[in-house]
């Protein structure tokens, strides 16, 4: 997705995704991180929207560098970060830059990609550049973990159109989205229109929007990762901890440098 629709993004991304359950995911993130790398304690989160994972992380204690591309989405990160006690917002750091091509000097001890940004990558060769950028970033013994949309899940249970309507007391929002598949590619174009009323002025806004979705596979990932230098560890269902199966849509994976 192209920076201006992230920036467009923004406006209503928390609003749109209050019933998400951020607490829950990043507990679920703090054990995986727990159970296959005890003493990590610096994360670079790619990807990292408007720092809610990342604030929340950094409130169990974690230092989190957070990467998104769209300077709207860091400057709502930075306002949430403001609002946190500073002991906890000084663990945090907000930085613009497209991940198939971000470089510090920083290496940590996990990075992670969360909420399908991985499948924002349309190609292979930009898979390629984002876990190269993860590499970079990682200590030794680190971990990269991502979520994405998982391809037999996909191919089993195809994406349908959908409406949303979700308001909160200053606007009202109302998104449909029809997908468009090209399996040939395994890419899902999903089309949003999204209607949003703000309740003082009465105004409505139009936007379109095109959100290109790469539906990933385990057996390609490992090709890609070994071609990266980094090696997968583990593979299950996002949040279940279940065994990938074709009914799983969302898939979690644990990778590691291959030393």
């Amino acid at each position: 997705m192209e920076t201006k629709v992230f920036d467009a993004y923004s406006q209503y991304y928390d609003l749109l995704y209050r019933d998400k359950d951020y607490d829950a995911e990043t507990s679920y993130i703090d054990t995986l991180i727990k159970s296959f790398s005890k003493n990590a304690s610096s994360i670079l989160e790619l990807g990292s929207g408007t720092g809610i994972h990342a604030c929340i992380l950094a409130q169990l204690g974690y230092e989190v560098i957070g990467i998104d591309q769209s300077q709207t989405m860091l400057n709502k990160a930075e306002e949430r970060k403001n609002n946190l006690d500073k002991p906890v917002a000084d663990k945090l750091s907000f930085h613009e830059g497209d991940i198939r091509s971000y470089k510090s000097d920083n290496r940590v001890g996990v990075v992670i990609s969360l909420f399908h940004v991985m499948s924002y990558m349309q190609t292979d060769a930009d898979l390629k550049k984002a876990m190269q950028t993860a590499k970079h970033h990682l200590k030794k013994d680190g971990l990269f973990v991502f979520d994405c949309w998982y391809g037999p899940g996909v191919l089993h249970d195809k994406p349908g159109s959908r409406v949303k309507k979700i308001e909160n007391e200053f606007i009202s929002v109302k998104r449909e989205s029809t997908p468009e598949m090209f399996p040939e590619k395994d890419l899902v174009d999903v089309n949003f229109e999204i209607k949003i009323r703000n309740k003082q002025t009465k105004e409505e806004t139009i936007l379109n929007e095109k959100h290109t979705m790469h539906y990933l596979f385990t057996d390609k990932l490992n090709i890609l990762l070994e071609e990266c230098g980094l090696k997968m560890l583990h593979a299950e269902e996002w949040m279940t901890k279940q065994p990938l199966t074709e009914t799983s849509w969302n898939a979690c994976y644990i990778c590691k440098l291959n030393s």
